[in-house]
């Protein structure tokens, strides 16, 4: 069985849409945006200027994805990469599909030049907390805030 880390395509949309839904409704208990607004947000992102999907697939089945959004830091005079997703489905945690989702998003932000790739996840998530601390991620100093 080989798995494939690789760029979103075109015709993804639907195994794509299907696997962010599992992550936004059914991991994180969050409303579904709507079929309208994920389909916009993933052509988008198809364009690679806003930010880049990758997508695991396991003999031709979409299992995981991760998603980078791209900023700038003043401090560092250079864009950022900002992973926001990295989703893989409950049948196929804890093992390689994590791992190389996360890596294949880091050597990314390497070879296209950011300073860094910054991330934040659920103080409960102590799974995915594990696998950063295990992949050499360190633990940020910052405090994060949000507001509507």
């Amino acid at each position: 069985m080989t798995l494939n880390i690789r760029p979103t395509q075109p015709n993804d949309i639907l195994p794509l849409s299907a696997l962010m839904h599992e992550y936004v409704v059914g991991f994180y208990n969050n409303p579904w945006p709507g079929d309208q607004a994920i389909e916009l947000l993933f052509k988008n992102l198809l364009d690679q200027q806003i930010g880049v999907q990758f997508v695991a697939e396991q003999e031709g089945e979409l299992i995981g994805f991760a998603t980078l959004y791209f900023t700038y830091s003043t401090m560092k005079a250079n864009r950022v990469a900002i992973m926001n997703d990295l989703f893989v489905t409950e049948a196929w945690r804890e093992g390689e599909a994590e791992a190389r989702l996360f890596e294949h998003c880091q050597r990314y932000t390497r070879e296209h030049g950011c300073a860094y790739m910054s991330w934040i996840t659920a103080a409960t998530n102590e799974r995915a907390q594990q696998l950063f601390e295990r992949l050499g991620a360190a633990r940020g100093t910052w405090v994060n805030y949000s507001i509507t």
